[in-house]
């Protein structure tokens, strides 16, 4: 540095002064195409050369002479000197300084830099998570810190590019970091409330994660009145070089009043960049096709139409993509028939359908609606197998004993006619009371389902089925009820046969795979779980009485007794959230690696072409095999596959948005004075998260309301500790509240305890320091967001057995 001082508030020796990530810390890994990042400190000399390197990158924008690193450094000693001079020099040989022609030193700009993405945690602060090869998340302790001054512009989303460093002082905590450069925006539209003033307008942006407001000029407010809720597309980002400069935008949609059912679910749908209506041209080209079946469509197909069958489906479904068909065999035997929606015939590559199906790769189920992968006349018309029409379908057709063992199977394109659509509540009638329609055919279903159900569970599935709600609408989508839905025998029927099709059909492709030559398939992959992860939620069970058994061998069937001892106690939601949190996420991958819940050596989603595009490559890549073709490009699907997973994982969130937002409009509505039975859910350095037992709303109980002493976090032990008192309140107390205040903006609410049964505890002995900076420093059951708590919320919970569909779940 020519002039001046070097920022001595972004270095310092002392760690109080910069409020660090706290966690072990893993040696830097080699990333592909990455250089490294700075490595953990094995020796006097490592250390002080990892400061050398801290020093030029938190300083990157000036450089500095050797004297004047000696001078920052206090080094007057002659042997450190020569120690400095020659780490100076292998630092410049390595490449992590470059030696400018004056003779002074600075940070290489592109040396020691990390990919990744942008997890604005809180106002504070943000990770950088780094890009991996498979476009799955890794090790959380590989997230880079980066504090909000350093961000450069960055928002949540952004793809960037991160210097890191450290130094001796850093040890045993999380890498540091600075972004260096935004690769690429993760948004650019942002979707909020705007308030309009005479000559200016500003945006409060609905995203958590989004902590500034956006300035509107007023010749760029277009239509937008104040309160309404409004997209905006981004114009301009702060000086990545300064704290000068704001955000600002254009009004590009105005979706409506702010608060209303409609605008705020389409609110939703923009906040994760999910589209509310189909171009004109693809509806265009749906509404151009034929919906008569002519005899070129029935050429090559098996003909089932003399076969029983028929539909099971939630009462308001319209969109029917599987069907099942039942014949008594002479041999004692019988054949059942998986009947999938042909999709593929309809849809082909190199369409506007095509393309638009593969953007969208997923329906999105909000609480009162249904945003499509395919346009109507596909999804609920031509696609969809409704009674007494002839559709066509791609089959798996499986020959099963009395046993459930399936002795033969057929896969291919098919025609049926569907005799009779079920609703799960109407099967489930007739099997109760013995009497109805199909009554014979709808009790060996289930015979052989509860059968298929013992095989998976004995080969090592482990049941991870959680509570999920409903609600009773009004006709302008204001919530009356909120429930717990049940899941019946019916909806395990079509689970077992949905599983055991997309088992075999992936199992059957790979059979065909020629040696040297395997084929490329779409898997739906489930990998094992991590097991750091495993063991602290077994020590966290441990101390409520469960004990689990972590060993390969007993892992599925003590997770599965576990499950079943906590059924119908108040704790069950939180520990079954928390449990399916252990486990990894699934995802679509060309990669054969199986799936551990399911316990299937090879798993594909094959029964749901209507609303999942992977069934659609799926199908497609099951013709490609049966017609003797080569194995497919494997880095193309792969591709999909990652795109797949992506937008399977932003409708997650919007339907977990949509959820949230009318369990709070819901208990807006409620009385004031009502109080509520309720569980402690989570823990955190903030409050305690209370979920109500009778509908599964979940909110929090601030830290500043429990007045009654001052509280301290024992993060280790998931609990909060009254310092003159020593009242404790942990993970699974049970308690009552009231509704203290409710904020749709922010779908958040706000309890104040009524009365509560906690525990004391007589010695204390837990770290006073245990407050972690992240938001993962307590232990949550369910999501929950609380924007001015400064925690990120929680991810949503993993993949569960069955969703909105009934039975067809994301597994």
């Amino acid at each position: 540095m020519r002039n001046g001082k070097p920022k001595q508030n972004k270095y310092t020796k002392s760690a109080a002064t910069r409020p660090r990530e706290q966690g072990l810390e893993k040696r830097s890994k080699e990333r592909s195409g990455q250089t490294k990042a700075v490595q953990k400190a094995d020796s006097f000399l490592d250390e002080l050369k990892n400061d050398l390197v801290a020093f030029f990158r938190v300083n990157d924008e000036e450089s500095f002479t050797y004297q004047q690193v000696l001078d920052h450094f206090g080094v007057g000693d002659r042997k450190m000197k020569l120690i400095m001079q020659g780490l100076i020099g292998e630092l410049t040989d390595e490449g992590a300084l470059t030696r400018l022609p004056d003779g002074s030193y600075r940070a290489d700009d592109t040396a020691g830099t990390i990919e990744g993405v942008v997890d604005h945690v809180n106002q504070r602060f943000a990770f950088v998570v780094p890009t991996t090869a498979n476009g799955v998340r890794g090790d959380r302790d590989d997230d880079i810190w980066v504090a909000t001054d350093d961000l450069g512009g960055a928002v949540d989303g952004d793809r960037v590019r991160v210097v890191t460093y450290t130094d001796s002082s850093n040890r045993g905590r999380r890498t540091e970091g600075k972004v260096a450069e935004v690769v690429e925006r993760g948004r650019t539209e942002i979707v909020g409330r705007i308030e309009v003033w005479p000559t200016y307008g500003f945006v409060v942006p609905d995203s958590k994660k989004l902590y500034e407001d956006i300035y509107i000029p007023k010749e760029k407010l277009g239509d937008a009145n104040d309160g309404d809720k409004v997209i905006i597309r981004l114009t301009k980002y702060p000086d990545p070089r300064g704290n000068r400069g704001r955000f600002e935008g254009e009004v590009v949609t105005v979706l409506g009043l702010a608060g209303q059912n409609n605008t705020e679910m389409h609110a939703i749908l923009a906040e994760f960049g999910l589209p509310i209506t189909f171009p004109a041209e693809v509806e265009q080209e749906a509404e151009a096709i034929s919906a008569v079946l002519t005899e070129t469509d029935l050429k090559g197909r098996r003909d089932i139409r003399e076969v029983t069958t028929f539909t099971i489906d939630p009462v308001d479904a319209k969109d029917f993509d599987d069907a099942l068909s039942v014949q008594i065999l002479d041999n004692g035997h019988f054949e059942i028939g998986v009947h999938i929606a042909d999709v593929t015939h309809y849809v082909k590559p190199g369409t506007q359908l095509e393309e638009e199906a593969f953007r969208r790769a997923t329906s999105v189920y909000l609480v009162d609606r249904v945003v499509p992968m395919l346009p109507e006349k596909l999804s609920n018309n031509l696609c969809s197998l409704r009674p007494n029409e002839d559709k066509l379908t791609f089959s798996a057709v499986f020959e099963m004993t009395p046993e459930a063992k399936v002795v033969k199977e057929w896969f291919g394109r098919t025609v049926i006619h569907s005799n009779r659509r079920f609703s799960y509540e109407e099967a489930q009638e007739i099997l109760n009371t013995g009497q109805g329609d199909y009554l014979e055919e709808l009790r060996l279903l289930n015979e052989l389902a509860y059968k298929l159900r013992d095989v998976r569970f004995k080969n090592g599935a482990i049941n991870f089925e959680t509570v999920e709600v409903r609600f009773k609408l009004d006709e302008n989508g204001v919530p009356l009820s909120v429930y717990p839905k049940i899941r019946q025998d019916t909806n395990k029927l079509i689970e077992e046969f949905m599983l055991l099709a997309n088992k075999r059909v992936a199992e059957f492709v790979h059979s065909l795979s020629k040696p040297g030559q395997e084929n490329t398939m779409v898997y739906r992959i489930h990998e094992g779980p991590d097991e750091a992860k495993l063991q602290q939620f077994a020590d966290f069970a441990g101390r409520l009485g469960y004990k689990l058994k972590l060993d390969d061998e007993h892992l599925s069937g003590s997770m599965n007794r576990f499950m079943d001892s906590i059924e119908g106690k108040p704790e069950q939601n939180m520990l079954q959230q928390l449990a399916v949190r252990t486990m990894s996420k699934a995802r679509y991958s060309t990669e054969d690696l199986g799936h551990f819940g399911l316990a299937f050596r090879r798993y594909s989603h094959f029964t749901s072409p209507i609303r999942r595009y992977p069934d659609m490559m799926a199908h497609r890549l099951l013709q490609h095999y049966l017609d003797k073709g080569k194995p497919a490009d494997r880095d193309e699907y792969e591709d999909k596959c990652r795109h797949s997973s992506e937008r399977e994982r932003m409708a997650a969130e919007a339907e977990r948005a949509s959820i949230k937002y009318k369990q709070v409009e819901f208990m807006s509505r409620m009385d004031p004075q009502r109080t509520f039975e309720g569980v402690i859910s989570g823990v955190t350095e903030f409050g305690i998260f209370v979920e109500i037992i009778e509908n599964n709303c979940e909110g929090l109980v601030r830290m500043q309301d429990l007045s009654d002493d001052y509280y301290e976090f024992d993060k280790e032990n998931y609990r909060l500790i009254g310092q003159r008192t020593k009242k404790m309140y942990t993970f699974g107390d049970p308690v009552e509240v009231r509704v203290k205040e409710t904020n749709l903006a922010r779908r958040s609410i706000d309890f104040e305890l009524v009365t509560d049964r906690p525990s004391r505890i007589a010695n204390v002995g837990f770290n006073r320091k245990s407050r972690s900076h992240r938001d993962d420093s307590g232990l949550r059951g369910s999501r929950s967001s609380q924007r001015s708590s400064g925690s990120k919320r929680k991810e949503g919970t993993a993949s569960k057995g069955e969703n909105r569909r009934g039975g067809r779940g994301r597994r």
